[in-house]
């Protein structure tokens, strides 16, 4: 299961190596419908490698905000601190898959 992070941890957490950052909120259905999709990327991929963290976004609004997120589940890949790709809404495991290929 992906690594709850708050506003404080999120640049510490998602400054190195490739992340996929999770913005989802608990009411949110499609949130759920991509949950266990992370959730199986997350066991395909040594943790040195690629990393899945999630952020609800009512309990941390300062970052979401940062970034501009208007629609939930919004995924931000990172590498290396730097923001690669942004996705909105919900993705097939192989779409997610064919993203982070691109940037491992």
């Amino acid at each position: 299961m992906a690594e709850a992070i708050t506003d404080k941890t999120f640049n510490e957490e998602t400054d190195q190596g490739l992340v996929l950052i999770d913005f989802w909120a608990t009411w949110c259905g499609p949130c759920r419908m991509q949950a266990p999709i992370l959730d199986q990327l997350e066991n395909e991929y040594d943790e040195s490698e690629f990393k899945v963290v999630k952020m609800d976004v009512d309990e941390n609004p300062e970052t979401p905000a940062s970034f501009g997120i208007m629609s939930i589940p919004t995924l931000i890949l990172k590498k290396d601190g730097q923001v690669v790709d942004k996705l909105v809404g919900v993705h097939s495991k192989d779409q997610l898959q064919e993203v982070i290929g691109a940037h491992l």
